[in-house]
């Protein structure tokens, strides 16, 4: 290993815990009935991860198991066929539950069961999962899952946290990840209306918090102006789960007053969307970057080139809080190269700053960190240019 900081870190395993739901409770089943009533032990050896993700992967069958009603009559191969002269609304607008069978069985039922019984439009509760851990949801979390007739999941809900769901619910994946997107947005949104407005109470699942990086705000946006009424439950957001699993304080007098949350991830694309990186140079934030492995080499170069020292402490976390957790600690301008040497992959969370040196896993005493001089001035760049 290179006597610089890094030390990459797998985390095999986590303490036994007792968690939020029966874990002897019955699996998901493949078909639901249509009723509608009512701190880590760590290893310094750098390794792969090979045990299977906690999260909804694209092609995990965990998702198609949950999702397999919606396909009665359809190949898999083809699992949105559009329907003639159903995909249209009655007011003239796309609606995009028509598209799948049994969706629109389902919304038609909904209709019906409103139309008999006089009942209001339905809700919308936007939850937000946390990082992975279940242990972290909140009760009131764990309530609106557990009344909820409709839940729409995204990628980073983890499989222990879907298990809350009663078996007479209906789940649908509307996850994305890079290069891939079950459902674009505007589906998103026609879905959450569709069901809302047929009198169901929905869930929206993500990963985290609903409304830091998981475009809360656009779903209750649009719901709004359809005329329905959006409830949020806040999610521990992965920084603060993270952190806190690593024993790293966000913010710590004398070394960091203020924390920063970037996105890795530009609107359209691209390998180098970071234009913050000028202001975010600083010695006495802490930087949490989301989404951020394909542009941690820009971030980095950035940051570094606008005055923060390459010597900063950094820590790149792959799935955090879960048993799949894997950590690489280093240094700032070194980061990059050990989390590609480490291969971590999504998702993964980036921390920047002094405090990163406070964890029990940095691999260099405190006290040879010193965090009042991790900037440097424009005139010392410039001197420096080469090193910037």
């Amino acid at each position: 290993m290179a006597s610089r900081a890094a030390m990459a870190i797998n985390c095999p395993s986590l303490p036994s815990k007792s968690l939020l739901f029966n874990p002897s409770s019955p699996s998901l089943r493949p078909f639901f009935p249509l009723s509608l009533s009512s701190p880590p032990s760590a290893s310094l050896t750098v390794s792969s991860s090979s045990s299977s993700s906690p999260f909804t992967e694209n092609d995990s069958i965990e998702r198609f198991q949950r999702d397999s009603w919606l396909y009665k009559g359809t190949h898999l191969a083809d699992p949105s066929p559009v329907l003639e002269n159903e995909v249209w609304g009655d007011d003239g607008r796309r609606e995009i539950a028509l598209q799948l069978p049994e969706l629109r069985i389902l919304l038609n039922l909904l209709r019906e069961k409103r139309s008999s019984s006089g009942s209001q439009l339905g809700d919308v509760t936007l939850v937000g999962t946390g990082p992975g851990d279940p242990e972290l949801l909140t009760l009131k979390a764990v309530r609106a899952i557990e009344a909820a007739d409709l839940i729409l999941y995204d990628r980073l809900v983890s499989h222990e946290v879907l298990r809350l769901v009663r078996p007479d619910a209906r789940l649908l994946y509307v996850g994305k990840t890079s290069g891939y997107h079950s459902r674009t947005q505007e589906e998103i949104h026609q879905l959450l209306w569709n069901f809302a407005e047929a009198g169901a109470n929905v869930v929206r699942l993500k990963g985290g918090d609903p409304l830091i990086f998981g475009r809360g705000g656009e779903e209750i946006d649009y719901l709004q102006q359809q005329g329905i009424r959006v409830k949020v439950v806040p999610g521990i957001t992965s920084a603060s789960g993270i952190a806190a699993e690593l024993g790293i304080p966000l913010t710590h007098r004398g070394i960091a007053n203020s924390i920063r949350f970037l996105t890795g991830h530009s609107r359209n694309g691209g390998t180098d969307p970071l234009f913050v990186a000028e202001n975010a140079a600083d010695p006495e934030a802490t930087l949490v970057v989301y989404m951020g492995l394909s542009t941690l080499p820009s971030l980095a170069q950035r940051l570094i080139s606008h005055g923060l020292q390459p010597q900063t402490p950094a820590a790149a976390v792959e799935r955090g809080t879960t048993p799949q957790q894997r950590v690489v600690f280093a240094e700032l301008h070194d980061l990059a190269n050990e989390v590609q040497e480490a291969r971590l992959i999504s998702p993964a969370l980036i921390i920047i700053g002094g405090v990163v040196a406070l964890s029990p896993y940095w691999p260099k005493p405190f006290e040879d960190v010193h965090p009042k001089s991790l900037v440097r001035t424009s005139a010392e760049c410039n001197l420096e240019l080469n090193a910037c």
